[in-house]
């Protein structure tokens, strides 16, 4: 009996030993943690639901960034409805300090009222988007209008928000036309307007050809025309010519005609 309570005892005492141990593990495990986010919050300036904080406010340009806009293998800017189209973002950090991009975003407009919104488009999420001083870098962003949107002429806004120094801002990389096309369509009205031009102005160089060719066989066809009759003599070789011995010879001719 006494060495079971001796037992009890020792495990109680080993149990308030520990405990003090288990808990500067822990404090030591929840400080490595903290730690840990401190340094993710220091890259990128953000903690979770914060990016959806700056993406939905405006900010700003930066001086000293610039933006370029490009739809790779599709100069004409054409949209599928429904199906996703990728264009490339350039940055050029031209500042003082590197700069952390956050997120893409984009919406569609009526073209002729801007203001009038018609669909916003996917945000896209960039962890690690860091553009050192003095160096330029590309984002790749995808977009997928919706499938119901009527095919036509829509104005695309284009936005990339980044931070400098912890400080929010943003530069519009693109604020143009699109043209929206039906999926399975092949051509477009910019398409249907070019083939019908080509087409009238081949049309055009047919008939101007046809016209030369016929005149040149006009030509080929005509005779030369060889003058018949006699040959008039100048008055004055007649004035000169006269009492001469030749003068009197063809008045004789006629009279013995007669």
């Amino acid at each position: 009996m006494v060495s079971l309570n001796h037992f009890w005892v020792f495990s109680l005492a080993l149990l308030l030993l520990a405990s003090p141990l288990l808990q500067v593990v822990r404090c030591q495990t929840d400080s490595d943690e903290a730690v840990q986010a401190t340094e993710e919050a220091n890259d990128t300036g953000i903690v979770g639901d914060d990016v959806q904080d700056l993406v939905d406010e405006s900010f700003l340009p930066a001086p000293g960034i610039d933006t370029v806009c490009v739809f790779p293998k599709n100069s004409a800017r054409l949209v599928t409805a429904g199906e996703e189209t990728e264009l490339l973002v350039g940055v050029k950090n031209d500042g003082d300090s590197s700069l952390n991009v956050i997120a893409i975003k984009a919406s569609v407009h009526l073209a002729y009222d801007h203001r009038l919104l018609v669909q916003n488009l996917t945000t896209q999420v960039f962890n690690n988007g860091k553009v050192p001083a003095s160096a330029q870098a590309t984002f790749p962003y995808l977009f997928a209008v919706s499938k119901f949107l009527q095919p036509g002429s829509f104005d695309l806004v284009g936005t990339i928000v980044y931070q400098i120094d912890q400080n929010p801002y943003q530069s519009t990389f693109y604020n143009g036309t699109i043209e929206v096309v039906e999926a399975g369509a092949f051509l477009s009205i910019e398409s249907v307007f070019l083939v019908t031009l080509g087409a009238s102005l081949l049309a055009l160089l047919g008939i101007w050809v046809n016209g030369k060719i016929q005149s040149l066989s006009k030509k080929a066809k005509r005779a030369p025309k060889v003058e018949v009759g006699t040959r008039s003599t100048d008055a004055s070789i007649d004035e000169w010519l006269e009492g001469t011995a030749f003068t009197q010879s063809q008045a004789n001719k006629s009279k013995k005609k007669k």
